[in-house]
């Protein structure tokens, strides 16, 4: 299947759409958002993205950036309330000195989590990015994706994940509640959400791994990694919109906010689905799905 590229511009309004659609879906379906924008221009046979995909200063990386500034925008149109919470809370603890509220736990859990992946995310984003976005490897990595969400499924079952859930004060389904997390924990989660940097593997998919594993059931650790996810991303985007406004972002911008705009829609509808999915669903499907199109890919992209 091959759509051309208009020679006027870098990437057409179609793609454009095509992309923030799938963004808004492979965001927070925890299979890489990052690995599906790299490989769905080589299925297409968009060959002037691919070609940029891996270059070190293009105008994708800025085109991008939108992309997921849009899929965050979504999730706080969606979780608007819950994060007019949290930041009440927050400047509550700065106030009284205390944490007493789950919002107020929570923003202080989210802060602990957004740090580590914030250094690591300045360290080594640029680099990982461009080496990783090629499609031979995202396709690797995608599969690797997988046994990472097989692996979390597996590890959750495991005595002494059932164990710390029931201590903390197991809610019916057997997790824990959310709120009480420790800070360490959270932390540690965020250094998880980093593998996300590498194209392929899935912020959301990681990092609802690491809440199973320290006992959290799949509604509340999705919960937490889109709650999570909004945050660092629009710190991202903040960071490099001056790609975009610059010499970089020349002949894509307005693609860039019709993306970002489909990607915000699309994301409203997916993590409407996904926490009523995960309230009885598992993400075995999802593990299955990054096996198949994965390993698929890595046949079609050296063949």
């Amino acid at each position: 299947m091959s759509i051309a590229v208009p020679l006027a511009s870098a990437i057409s309004y179609l793609q454009a759409i095509i992309l923030g659609i799938l963004q808004g879906v492979t965001e927070l379906f925890p299979i890489s958002s990052l690995g599906h924008t790299v490989l769905f221009p080589t299925l297409f046979g968009w060959e002037r993205l691919v070609t940029a995909q891996s270059e070190p200063e293009s105008f994708w990386l800025a085109f991008v950036v939108m992309l997921h500034v849009g899929s965050a925008i979504g999730l706080v149109i969606y979780f608007w309330n819950d994060y007019v919470e949290i930041v009440k809370g927050l400047f509550r603890t700065l106030s009284t000195r205390r944490v007493e509220t789950p919002p107020e736990r929570l923003a202080w859990l989210i802060i602990c989590a957004s740090i580590p992946a914030g250094i690591l995310g300045l360290i080594f984003e640029h680099k990982l990015r461009t080496v990783t976005a090629k499609p031979g490897l995202a396709a690797i990595f995608l599969t690797l994706n997988g046994l990472v969400l097989f692996a979390a499924e597996q590890y959750r079952k495991r005595a002494e994940v059932r164990e710390l859930a029931q201590r903390e004060g197991a809610k019916a389904d057997g997790g824990r509640e959310l709120d009480t997390l420790e800070f360490r924990e959270a932390a540690v989660i965020g250094v998880a959400q980093s593998a996300a940097l590498v194209a392929g593997i899935s912020r959301d998919g990681v990092t609802m791994g690491a809440g199973l594993a320290r006992g959290l059931d799949h509604q509340d650790s999705a919960r937490f990694a889109f709650l999570l996810a909004a945050p660092i991303i629009l710190a991202a985007g903040i960071y490099k919109l001056p790609d975009l406004l610059g010499p970089k972002g020349a002949g894509i911008r307005g693609q860039a906010i019709v993306a970002a705009i489909a990607a915000a829609v699309t994301a409203v509808f997916t993590v409407h689905f996904l926490l009523r999915f995960f309230k009885t669903r598992t993400l075995m499907p999802f593990a299955v799905y990054c096996l198949v199109f994965g390993s698929f890919m890595i046949i079609y992209t050296h063949t």
